[in-house]
């Protein structure tokens, strides 16, 4: 859990946060923590009613009567529904001080199975789902020359997987525009962060298990399922060190592994795929 020095020091007192994908999981935690150090939020997702109890629960730890939990219960895919609700938000409250895209959703299945719709939906959630938000924020982070923008990719930003085809390359992407961008806008004093978080306890890792292929679930028993409340502790410490890499549990130790012993990494993975099937055609 976060430190209690930094409770105390209420670091984001004054400072607001949109949380895109904030109604479950990593953002709601990420949302949840960032009022109890101080900030108020606006946490954005497509339900309604779970934005709703979202709300209610992250109220719960405000600290001061001045903060706020606000929601906008919308696609963040659809940019011209989404921007008049993000400048009406701006125009009440000034310019957020954080953007954080926790979107996304992973469908993972054997590529024989996958269909081109397949995997032009993992890049309109994954990828223009995170983008969107970026376009209407980024001209007011631009004028203010100020501004803070989180992306989630994964580990499958840096590596890939059997059972991944539609999902590794979107978190590829959201590296890939992350970078650029972060290179673009020094000029402006915009801060970037990409996280890159392991397996998750959340609703959506859920489903994603009842889909996966089996040899994939079995490549990945061996892995630590992180919290979200754990994930968000590690996001909210990076970023007020201004980390540009997040990484949180066993993603540090793969990323560093994968970065300089990239052939050894692909060694074993491939060697657990061959066993994997193996075991299941004795079954």
């Amino acid at each position: 859990m976060v430190k209690e020095k930094l409770i105390k020091k209420q670091p984001f007192k004054g400072k607001i946060a949109i949380i895109c994908g904030g109604s479950k999981g990593m953002g709601k935690e990420t949302a949840r923590l960032f009022v109890k150090l101080g900030g108020s939020v606006c946490i954005v997702a497509r339900g309604l009613e779970t934005l709703k109890e979202a709300a209610k629960e992250i109220e719960s730890v405000k600290v001061e009567d001045s903060q706020f939990v606000e929601i906008i219960s919308h696609d963040t895919t659809e940019m011209d529904k989404l921007e008049p609700l993000f400048k009406a938000f701006i125009d009440n409250h000034g310019t957020p001080d954080y953007l954080i895209n926790v979107v996304g959703y992973a469908y993972p299945q054997y590529i024989e199975k996958l269909t081109l719709e397949d995997f032009k939906k993992n890049m309109d959630i994954n990828y223009y789902g995170q983008l969107v938000p970026i376009l209407i924020v980024l001209p007011y982070f631009m004028e203010a020359k100020k501004g803070y923008i989180v992306n989630f990719s994964s580990m499958m930003g840096y590596f890939g997987i059997m059972g991944y085809a539609t999902y590794a390359p979107t978190k590829h992407a959201i590296v890939g525009l992350t970078e650029t961008l972060r290179h673009e806008l020094k000029p402006y004093n915009i801060n970037f962060s990409i996280v890159y978080p392991p397996d998750v306890d959340t609703p959506g890792f859920e489903e994603e298990n009842k889909i996966k292929p089996k040899e994939c679930a079995m490549l990945s028993e061996g892995a630590k399922l992180m919290q979200p409340e754990d994930v968000a502790d590690v996001l909210i410490e990076c970023i007020l060190k201004k980390k540009y890499n997040i990484l949180p549990g066993e993603a540090k130790f793969v990323w560093r592994m994968f970065r300089h012993f990239p052939k050894l990494v692909r060694n074993i993975v491939d060697k657990d795929y061959k066993k994997a099937r193996k075991k299941l055609s004795k079954n």
